[in-house]
């Protein structure tokens, strides 16, 4: 049984490597990582995003309606007409079931950073540059480390490296700190024996 299920994966493998078979399509049961699909955002961000997301996302279903964009856009102090809530949402509504899903959350954030959502969304500009870097933290007086730290933000590669670099630290920290205090509980322990 075995060998003829990888018969007819190799034939259909080489029928689609010669030309004569197409592949099929990934199906929607497929994992999302929004880390490698959204590049142009630090992992910082899209766990900003993420917080965001599931803020707003009121009634807990996984997806953002119309509603909970208005009261979003009303917190933000940036109300907006039902019109332009809808515009909003067709520009990134990619099933058509009239929510915002997380995945598309984020595609209305590159919509923003891109400049392809202008009208009336202040409020989400200044969200969608919530994580890039204040002048007033950098310093102007202090050009140098201004300048550096706007390479860095340029870096993209070397940023996610930085980022995934300092959580594998934390965590490390985090275990050595848990096995110092099992060691102190079982010396602790070892008194009562």
């Amino acid at each position: 049984m075995c060998d003829s299920e990888l018969s007819a994966k190799l034939a259909r493998r080489q029928e689609i490597n010669e030309g004569a078979r197409q592949p099929e399509a990934v199906s929607e049961g497929s994992v999302f990582n929004p880390y490698t699909e959204f590049k142009e955002f630090s992992r910082k961000q899209i766990k900003e995003f993420e917080a965001m997301f599931a803020q707003h996302d009121i009634d807990k279903n996984g997806f953002i309606d119309i509603q909970e964009l208005k009261l979003m856009m009303e917190k933000l102090g940036n109300p907006q007409t039902h019109s332009s809530l809808k515009n909003i949402l067709a520009t990134v509504d990619e099933d058509k079931d009239n929510m915002i899903n997380y995945r598309e959350f984020l595609l209305l954030f590159r919509h923003v950073a891109a400049g392809d959502l202008t009208a009336d969304l202040d409020a989400m500009t200044t969200l969608a540059n919530l994580a890039e870097i204040d002048v007033g933290t950098a310093g102007v007086k202090n050009a140098k480390s201004f300048f550096e730290a706007k390479i860095d933000k340029l870096g993209v590669d070397k940023q996610r490296e930085k980022e995934i670099k300092s959580e594998q630290e934390e965590k490390k920290k985090a275990a050595v700190e848990a096995a110092e205090r099992r060691k102190n509980f079982n010396e602790k322990m070892a008194v009562f024996k």
